[in-house]
């Protein structure tokens, strides 16, 4: 007898199917019944420069079965807690993309959002480019207001640019249009920008709180955290490079003097306790420059301890 089977299939992290975290596959986006679901986006034509992350979602997802081994929850003995314990993930696959066609893969992207929120889930898009926040955020329309808390090196806030107002420089100026969307938090932008100075005033009248990663070294988590309105529902994107290329090499628009793994944890965990966190995109992450597989592992990483705090701390926000 094959040791193992006699209590079913181990399924460990080197073998099988790679959903993220080795969760549930439902193809039926009518027939969502879970805590969170997981959207690819493989969309990368919003890129000025190196393209490649559409192959980022099954980059992610083939990283975060690192941290699949058969038994329920993560536990971490600093907080001693047992992380996602009791939380139901499904990966929904990926969104249609058409070649070449903007409009129709954004529409389809949003659809999967939209589905992910009509089955009262919690929607986790991983990307694709930082324009595929255009369509997530567009399918919160009816949700209620939301606060948009980035983490990126870039600010993102480029009107129109040569005709395109659709593409990875342009979302959170499409975001920040929104009537629902009542501000932004935008965190660890620094250095030369793809946002000129006129964007930089805009994104502030437009209600923008912008911090570097050496201003919020000096002011600390504590501090960047009660800057954002306590309370509220959080709809948080999380652009790859916003980490410094040095453990996230693996991205398009790599910027040197970024942030560190665990700055970035507490941040997300401090979020998903003054508030409600409504709706979660990784972008940015494109594994042919990832040489060693670190970047997608980061992302996949961040991703599950993300989704273990909200739900053990939801309830406990304000």
């Amino acid at each position: 007898m094959t040791h193992g089977y006699e209590k079913g299939r181990l399924n460990l992290p080197f073998v099988g199917i790679s959903t993220f975290g080795k969760s549930p596959y439902q193809q039926d986006w009518d027939a969502i019944d879970a805590d969170v679901a997981i959207l690819g986006a493989p969309f990368d034509f919003g890129t000025q420069w190196r393209a490649g992350a559409r192959f980022g979602p099954r980059a992610i997802r083939e990283a975060s079965t690192l941290f699949s081994f058969g038994h329920a929850g993560a536990y971490d003995h600093e907080d001693d807690v047992t992380y996602l314990e009791g939380v139901r993930i499904v990966d929904i696959g990926d969104a249609d993309i058409v070649h070449t066609d903007t409009a129709t893969s954004h529409a389809n992207i949003e659809a999967g959002v939209r589905a992910i929120l009509k089955a009262g889930a919690l929607p986790v898009v991983l990307g694709g480019d930082h324009s595929v926040n255009i369509p997530c955020i567009n399918a919160f329309a009816d949700h209620g207001p939301i606060h948009v808390v980035q983490i990126d090196a870039h600010l993102d806030f480029v009107d129109e640019r040569h005709g395109v107002r659709y593409g990875h420089g342009n979302p959170m100026r499409r975001a920040a249009e929104k009537d629902y969307v009542t501000g932004l938090s935008q965190l660890g932008i620094r250095n030369v920008s793809s946002t000129a100075k006129e964007g930089y005033e805009a994104a502030r009248a437009m209600g923008s709180d912008i911090l570097s990663v050496r201003q919020i070294r000096k002011l600390g988590i504590e501090a960047v955290l009660e800057r954002v309105p306590a309370g509220k529902d959080y709809y948080v994107t999380i652009d790859i490079d916003g980490f410094d290329p040095s453990i996230a090499p693996g991205t398009g628009t790599p910027s040197h003097g970024g942030f560190v793994y665990y700055e970035v944890l507490e941040l997300l965990d401090g979020l998903t306790k003054r508030g409600r966190v409504v709706g979660i995109d990784l972008v940015e992450v494109a594994p042919d420059y990832d040489h060693t597989g670190t970047t997608a592992i980061l992302a996949a990483q961040v991703l599950l301890n993300f989704i273990g705090r909200i739900f053990h701390n939801r309830g406990k926000e304000g």
